[in-house]
């Protein structure tokens, strides 16, 4: 379970030059003691094995009832570790009312920036989505049938043939009212840079007239922007996970920026315009931009 697996590439296939390179060395930053660790280790195991349990609930719940087990479960993940998440709404008291949500009934394509396995965590702490994942973690042990039965679209990265069926498929999904979650840079970077963002999930939201909704990701510890969360290169997940599982103080700061609607637009355009939002947010000060919603800890 890496972070780059070895995958036959061709012009579509995403690439990113960060790695462990990347990542703070030495005791840069403030770490729990290894008997804290442990704990976390262990009560995470825990959390993650209630994950079947929790699945099962969901078939004889309403939406609602659904949404808010998802949601639960993914915030025991974050609590487990210790880590805190930050909710803001950039300009959100600017809105009108209708602009500021969606309805219940309609699909929603959320889109962000991608740099740690937390990522899709946090979107799912905020609002369960069905996430778009390439194809291999569908054989990752236990996370690969949980994400399987979270209703997760799997596209085979490397047949490009494939593409236009697995669009169709998140299309329709939407069309039907599901928030499915992508991350259009299509492999993870360090947050430092950015990638270029893949614009065939776009087409998706138009073909369905659904919005996008841009989420803006990133990882702090001492009010300090950092890589230390990130799933980088050529590492394993669980290199990743002990690193995290360490770190004392961790906090993801999650900016909900406004609806891209899809009229007007076509998908490059589109891309585009939620691009711009999260880039935007990502490097602006937060203290002029962001409102605070809510503050979830462990």
């Amino acid at each position: 379970m890496t972070a780059g697996p070895a995958e036959a590439l061709h012009s579509w296939m995403p690439h990113s030059p960060c790695g462990a390179w990347c990542l703070p060395t030495g005791d840069a930053l403030p770490k729990v003691s290894p008997a804290r660790r442990a704990l976390r280790l262990a009560t995470l195991a825990a959390v993650v094995l209630t994950g079947p349990l929790c699945a099962l609930t969901l078939s004889v719940l309403g939406p609602r009832g659904r949404a808010a087990v998802i949601r639960g479960w993914f915030r025991m993940v974050l609590g487990a570790l210790g880590v805190r998440l930050r909710v803001y709404r950039p300009g959100a008291l600017s809105l009108a009312p209708e602009e500021r949500e969606r309805p219940r009934d309609r699909g929603v394509l959320v889109v962000g920036n991608h740099s740690s396995w937390l990522d899709i965590v946090a979107l799912n702490a905020l609002q369960p989505v069905r996430m778009l994942a390439k194809a291999q973690v569908r054989h990752w042990p236990l996370i690969g049938a949980l994400a399987a039965r979270a209703g997760t679209f799997f596209v085979d990265r490397p047949r490009l043939s494939t593409l236009p069926a697995t669009v169709a498929e998140v299309a329709a999904a939407m069309r039907g009212g599901a928030a499915v979650g992508v991350f259009p840079e299509g492999t993870t970077w360090c947050g430092q840079a950015t990638g270029r963002w893949k614009r065939a999930a776009f087409q998706a939201a138009i073909d369905a007239g659904v919005p996008a909704r841009p989420v803006a990701l990133r990882f702090v510890v001492d009010e300090q922007c950092t890589t230390a969360a990130g799933f980088l290169g050529d590492e394993t997940l669980l290199t990743a996970l002990l690193r995290t599982a360490a770190l004392r103080g961790l906090v993801i700061e999650a900016s909900v920026l406004p609806l891209v609607s899809p009229e007007g637009h076509d998908r490059r355009s589109m891309a585009a315009a939620a691009e711009a939002a999260v880039t935007g947010a990502l490097g602006q000060p937060e203290a002029e931009h962001t409102v605070p919603e809510v503050a979830a800890a462990a």
